[in-house]
């Protein structure tokens, strides 16, 4: 556990960030791994299956992560006041929370995907790859609770470094299941999904039992494990406005996708390749939007806001010495790493990778601040007015779905998100 409430700050975030961002990359493993996996062994148009899903996965599974982050936040809060039978008491209330959540999205959502896919006009050569991807993916929406709740509240607690061993491990193991899925039970895309939920569910399991083990401010009472109205309010008031903020950005990929779809496969798998790229060189700044959540909810509990102050700016300084960085990697490298996800002589497809992220990549500050002042606000309890954000990016994307794509093109796809 790390007290965020004192000491140097700059030092502070950098040492809670980077196990963060690397926890991040390895997560980013699962879909990388997939996406390689399902287009070297079973081709394009599976490759295509997998990436038609990108928005709709993101939909949903981004409205379980953003509730866990959200739940994490008075955790931290109590953890910064030192009031550790409160802090115990929003522990078992969002567990309990995490339990109803997960048992009716998975039903509600696993019923519907299908309908989705076809209400996206994903294309009919692909339709049925991407519902019996996405269809596991949701089956397993129970552990994606588990795995986001526990390392949220493990991060509220200052530990950042504990939720990255389990994902190194558990990426090593989903990239050994892909292969065994596909390549020796021959359950194409499905078992590529399969292997995904089976690693996450492994990484959640290790978890819980570590912190069973290892955390003794979380020895919950028989009378603290009672539902409790005020907690329960709080919770919901912090995790279903971060949940829906993840939501309603993703709408906006959701008709961004579904113009996509009709420019063709091709285009499709560009951009899921090309997005899963821009994904990797983005964790620091998920990272650092992740820490300043943390970090501003344990300085609010303390009472000491003036390090909220000096801590955006200095985060802020951070991310734009690595959003030039990254920027500068990828307008050289990107037709190279797109031969992560495709074979040499799709010299097409390997253009709109390489564009794709040439657009994205100029724009890397500015999603910086976004995530930094957004988590923040967040942190100090304001979940409801971080929503804006999202509405802001789902009616860009909304905008460029609608009516740029169909004129415009591929091109004005890969603007969709600087826009």
């Amino acid at each position: 556990m790390k007290d965020l409430t004192k000491g140097k700050i700059l030092p502070l975030l950098l040492g809670f960030a980077v196990p963060i961002a690397v926890g991040n990359i390895f997560q980013l493993f699962y879909s990388l791994a997939d996406t390689r996996i399902v287009g070297s062994f079973l081709g394009e148009e599976a490759l295509a299956a997998v990436g038609a899903t990108g928005s709709v996965n993101f939909l949903i599974l981004g409205f379980c992560m953003g509730v866990c982050n959200g739940f994490s936040i008075p955790v931290a809060q109590k953890f910064g006041a030192k009031d550790e039978s409160g802090l115990r008491r929003f522990v078992a209330n969002s567990v309990w929370l995490s339990v109803i959540f997960a048992a009716v999205m998975t039903v509600v959502v696993c019923i519907l995907c299908r309908q989705i896919l076809i209400w996206m006009d994903t294309p009919a050569n692909i339709l049925e790859g991407s519902y019996r991807y996405i269809f596991v993916i949701f089956l397993g929406i129970p552990v994606t609770y588990l795995y986001n709740l526990l390392s949220g509240i493990m991060r509220a607690l200052g530990d950042s470094k504990t939720p990255l061993i389990f994902l190194i491990l558990s990426s090593v193991l989903n990239i050994l299941f892909d292969l065994g899925a596909i390549l020796i039970l021959h359950m194409g895309v499905a078992g590529a999904a399969w292997a995904t939920v089976t690693a996450q569910g492994i990484s959640g399991v290790l978890c819980l039992i570590y912190m069973k083990k290892k955390y003794t401010i979380l020895k919950i009472s028989k009378d603290e494990w009672k539902l409790n109205g005020s907690c329960i309010a709080r919770l919901c008031g912090m995790g279903i406005p971060m949940g829906l903020q993840y939501s309603i950005t993703a709408i906006g990929s959701v008709v961004l996708q579904t113009a996509v779809n009709r420019l063709g496969s091709t285009a499709v798998a560009a951009v899921a390749s090309g997005g899963k790229l821009a994904m990797f060189f983005c964790c620091p700044f998920d990272a650092m939007g992740s820490t300043m959540s943390t970090y501003a909810g344990q300085n609010l509990g303390a009472q000491k806001l003036d390090r909220v102050d000096k801590g955006i700016f200095a985060c802020s300084g951070l991310a734009l010495v690595y959003s030039v960085i990254a920027c500068a990697v990828l307008l050289f490298t990107g037709q190279y790493l797109a031969l992560l996800f495709v074979d040499g002589t799709e010299t097409r497809l390997i253009e709109m990778i390489a564009a794709f992220l040439r657009w994205n990549c100029i724009f890397y500050f500015p999603l910086a601040l976004v995530n930094i002042v957004r988590f923040t606000i967040q942190g100090l309890g304001f979940g409801k007015l971080a929503i804006l954000a999202g509405v802001c990016e789902m009616a860009a994307r909304s905008i460029v779905g609608f009516y740029f794509v169909p004129v415009f093109g591929f091109t004005a796809a890969c603007l969709a998100s600087p826009i």
